[in-house]
């Protein structure tokens, strides 16, 4: 055994390692929780909720901590009359914005464990977090159930551990600099023992999905500064909305604190907007560029900026995908990495139609990259309120990935086939730069 490269000696705690994971984990978990609960506590103080009991206020932070991490939560609102009349759902509307809470605990922790331990060791360490996490979820499940929220054990133990086992993978691979520091596998040396076509095509094929990453990211930046746009534009129906519910100062804090864990779903959204697929704000709705048609919403002051009815000129927002795909093209130009260009350019000598077989190919790999992490970016950001017309809110993945899928391939071919021309003007002004000085 031996530390890895980049260690300087500093082992941390002296104690076994899944120990450290332990106790790394449970001040993760409990300071995750106490976030959570400051502004359920705030609220509390000022009066702000019917049933002021303890037992109650706990219960509805555990469960909104469940929330935070994912846990599916079951709502059931009996009838004054009868049983008979009981409505149930599920709560599946994760705020993504505070699921970052955990996520950069876990990312802290992963670091700290990679650092204290050899690199054929940090399994202890993983185990021992992931088991005291999964504890804590379950039993944090098993306690705030009640007759009106409902909890699956199953899911309260499982499903915290997918942010928080994410972050601290990647927290610990931060520390350890690659993947093969981390795992203890050389995979450069995997890599040279291969045929040097398979070389070629992994990085050809790496190169499209990082390309795929490249169009997503840029289209969601795009979507986010149009969703900032549009908030600006509706700013006075959103404030009238706080004023119409007149919470309080610390009431309407935690209502902007609740709106801002949301934030990374609207977002998503507003990219699910911009590929024309639009999104749904309760069953039957419909929200896209080509018009609006939504029912009642509730009184929550960020909905107030949906914009409604016939819009003129908003499908030019279907753009957005489309440019987002030619900075992929362009990346991938400059990336270097068209070995399928090369190879077909060798077997079949008409330049013309090699050109544009593997343009045609590189956007078509380019955009299924692309429409898979938008699939999962709308899976994520999509969900249920639970009860009533609300259990269809956000995008559908399928469709969107589709969508996004098909301008992004479109970008992608263009972008790269005005590469050497975007590259020869910035060679040309690098140029004149050099002269002036």
């Amino acid at each position: 055994m031996k530390l890895r490269a980049d260690q300087t000696g500093d082992r941390g705690l002296p104690m076994p390692l899944w120990l450290q994971g332990a106790i790394e984990t449970a001040q993760a978990a409990f300071i995750s929780a106490l976030v959570v609960m400051i502004p359920i506590v705030a609220v509390w103080a000022t009066a702000g909720f019917q049933n002021s009991q303890f037992d109650v206020l706990a219960r509805l932070g555990g469960q909104s901590w469940l929330l935070v991490h994912g846990v599916p939560l079951g709502l059931t609102a009996a009838g004054s009359d009868a049983a008979a009349h009981a409505e149930a759902g599920l709560l599946t509307l994760v705020p993504l914005g505070l699921t970052l809470i955990p996520f950069l605990l876990a990312w802290r922790a992963g670091r700290r464990l990679a650092r204290a331990s050899y690199t054929d060791q940090l399994w202890q360490a993983l185990l021992g977090s992931w088991l005291v996490y999964s504890a804590f979820g379950a039993a944090t499940g098993f306690i705030c159930r009640t007759s009106d929220v409902t909890v699956n054990l199953g899911h309260a133990m499982l499903v915290p551990l997918i942010p928080y086992a994410l972050g601290m993978v990647i927290g610990a691979r931060r520390e350890a600099g690659s993947w093969s520091r981390l795992i203890g596998v050389d995979a450069v040396d995997w890599i040279s023992r291969t045929s040097q076509h398979s070389r070629w095509a992994g990085s050809y094929l790496a190169s499209a999905g990082k390309a795929g990453f490249v169009a997503v990211m840029s289209a969601v930046a795009m979507a986010s500064v149009l969703l900032g746009v549009d908030l600006f534009i509706h700013w006075n129906l959103v404030v009238a909305v706080y004023e119409a519910l007149d919470a309080g100062a610390v009431g309407g804090a935690a209502l902007t604190i609740a709106q801002l864990g949301y934030l990374p779903n609207l977002v998503v959204f507003a990219l699910a907007w911009t590929s024309g697929s639009g999104f749904a704000m309760g069953v039957g709705s419909q929200v896209g560029p080509l018009g609006t048609a939504v029912g009642p919403l509730p009184s929550i002051p960020v909905l107030a900026a949906i914009p409604g009815g016939p819009l003129d000129y908003a499908f030019i927002a279907l753009i957005v995908p489309v440019l987002a795909g030619v900075l992929a093209g362009w990346w991938f130009l400059r990336e270097g990495e068209n070995h399928f260009d090369e190879w077909l350019s060798i077997k079949i000598r008409v330049r013309w139609f090699t050109a544009t077989v593997s343009t045609l190919v590189l956007g078509a790999l380019t955009g299924l990259a692309a429409g898979l992490l938008t699939v999962s970016l709308a899976w994520l950001a999509r969900g249920s309120a639970g009860i009533g017309r609300l259990t269809e809110i956000g995008p559908d993945p399928l469709w969107t990935g589709v969508c996004v899928a098909v301008e992004v391939g479109a970008g992608v071919v263009i972008g790269y086939a005005a590469g050497p021309w975007l590259e020869r003007e910035r060679a040309a002004k690098d140029q004149d730069a050099e002269l002036v000085h």
